[in-house]
């Protein structure tokens, strides 16, 4: 499945840009509307292969694995993941980085700009495939966070929001800042990872994750709206 995903990626990865109408934002709470990203870019089967449905056998291999990744994992690993899944923001970045990222303006408004966009454009994919959560699946697989949330709906597995966030955010802050990009990208798979060690998604719901977060980013980062941010960002980044 990663061979697919890493095609469709490829495939889409830098299309021509097409400018959406940016949207009023009349209130501090985050929109749940595209503001930047063209919707049409994103539609689920054009970018990501279905996942396979909970009756096939790969479906069971895939929740054996979880379960034999969970079961062989240590304590500081499982507890990780746990920090990990409490932690949906840029600033999961804080440490790779050695900064607070909050106190960079600039390059925390492009960031949240990253993560809203892509997270909304998971969102879609996450309504279109409907999969179940292995943890809902499976009640005997282990939960890092004990029980599951209600506002996590059981059927919005394929692909996973925080490792959407990883990726996306992770490939910005890469491109931002090259010198720094083989531990921007280590941490933002390590991030990606804890979904899996926490029990909350397949390992095939985050590969389609760093295809939706990586195609995200990239269109974000070259989109011409955006160019005095990401020049600002960028400026802030290379003085720390």
């Amino acid at each position: 499945m990663k061979a697919i995903l890493s095609a469709a990626l490829l495939a889409v990865a830098m299309p021509a840009m097409v400018p959406t109408a940016a949207l009023a934002q009349s209130a501090p709470a985050k929109p749940k509307t595209l503001q930047y990203l063209d919707a049409t870019l994103f539609q689920p089967v054009l970018i990501l292969p279905a996942p396979v449905a909970k009756d096939m056998p790969a479906n069971a291999r895939e929740l054996a694995m979880l379960h034999q990744l969970i079961a062989g994992a240590s304590p500081q690993r499982l507890k990780q993941a746990y920090q990990d899944a409490i932690h949906e923001d840029p600033a999961v970045f804080n440490e790779t980085l050695g900064v607070d990222l909050k106190k960079l303006p600039a390059t925390w408004e492009l960031l949240e700009i990253v993560n809203h966009e892509s997270a909304v454009v998971a969102s879609i994919a996450k309504d279109h495939f409907h999969r179940m959560r292995p943890y809902s699946a499976d009640a005997s697989l282990p939960f890092c966070e004990g029980k599951a949330d209600p506002a996590k709906p059981a059927y919005r597995s394929y692909p996973s929001g925080h490792s959407t966030l990883g990726y996306a955010v992770g490939v910005a802050l890469a491109r931002l800042l090259p010198a720094k990009a083989d531990r921007i990208m280590d941490r933002a798979q390590d991030y990606a990872m804890s979904r899996e060690y926490c029990g909350a998604h397949y390992a095939s719901d985050i590969q389609a994750s760093e295809v939706i977060g990586t195609l995200a980013a990239t269109l974000l980062l070259n989109d011409p709206r955006l160019a005095d941010k990401v020049a600002a960002a960028r400026v802030e980044l290379n003085r720390i």
